[in-house]
């Protein structure tokens, strides 16, 4: 299931000597768009402060399609590829809405924390659970 994790426009301080966003906002806007996706599946901030948890990126791919300008109004849509013990491998869509054009990818993979013995540990069965509900290869 292919879901809206992030709305919101190209403002110029974006744009680089270009003219265009530059890349670290692109990086910016999917990071966003990824702790919305990690909340709908149940990785909140409060469950990170109350069980001591988090999450790392682990490797991140991204390809750039088209450029984006001042003004642009953009949405990602997210999608969980494949859950494992401990790992989550996911992918965001970033559109330029105006045109319904994809403009950007990133495929990430992140990894399930506990903070206090900085290792990695086993997602909680519910939050299993409703990852392996949005699997979508």
């Amino acid at each position: 299931m292919q879901t809206i994790t992030y709305k919101g426009a190209v403002h110029p301080w974006h744009c680089d000597h270009m003219g265009h966003m530059n890349v670290m906002w692109y990086t910016g806007k999917f990071d966003e768009a990824t702790w919305n996706l990690f909340a709908e599946l149940g990785i909140t901030p409060t469950y990170m402060r109350d069980r001591q948890r988090g999450m790392a990126g682990v490797q991140q791919n991204t390809a750039y399609k088209e450029e984006l300008f001042a003004g642009d109004v953009i949405e990602i849509r997210s999608r969980v590829l494949e859950v494992r013990d401990k790992v989550i491998r996911f992918l965001h869509e970033m559109r330029n809405i105006e045109k319904g054009t994809v403009v950007a990818t990133t495929e990430l993979t992140a990894v399930h924390l506990d903070r206090q013995t900085r290792k990695s540990c086993p997602f909680p069965s519910a939050i299993r659970a409703a990852t392996e509900a949005r699997l979508q290869p």
